[in-house]
């Protein structure tokens, strides 16, 4: 389940900031990602691996907390690694101010009309 040597040394290469780099946040994003897609095809086989899930589950809480890091830290090397790695990240809005104001109709009984907030 885990990832060759060559393929680890590939990743190194391709996504250190200088040469012999394994410790920065976008190597270890990198290795993890390249970790978390095998797994991801070795769960599409083996449905009933509820032992490796737990590692995978692990393995993706590892990435979301560097990536975390790696925002807070340095914007524009988040938002550069995010488009290298072809992940997607959304934050749900914290708190209902936060939503866009869609305004809507809804009735309740024949003639009464009540207009409601965030109806989408």
């Amino acid at each position: 389940m885990s990832i060759t040597v060559a393929e680890k040394a590939l990743v190194m290469n391709e996504y250190g900031t200088k040469e012999g780099d394994t410790g920065s946040p976008e190597v270890q994003v990198a290795i993890l990602s390249s970790r978390i897609s095998t797994l991801t095809e070795h769960f599409k086989i083996h449905k009933k691996d509820n032992h490796g899930r737990r590692g995978l589950l692990k393995m993706v809480a590892q990435r979301r907390k560097l990536l975390n890091y790696l925002k807070a830290k340095d914007e524009a090397r988040y938002q550069g690694l995010i488009k290298r790695l072809g992940l997607r990240r959304w934050s749900a809005p914290s708190t209902i101010r936060d939503r866009p104001f869609i305004p809507c109709t809804v009735l309740f009984a024949p003639g009464v009309q009540i207009t409601a907030l965030h109806c989408a």
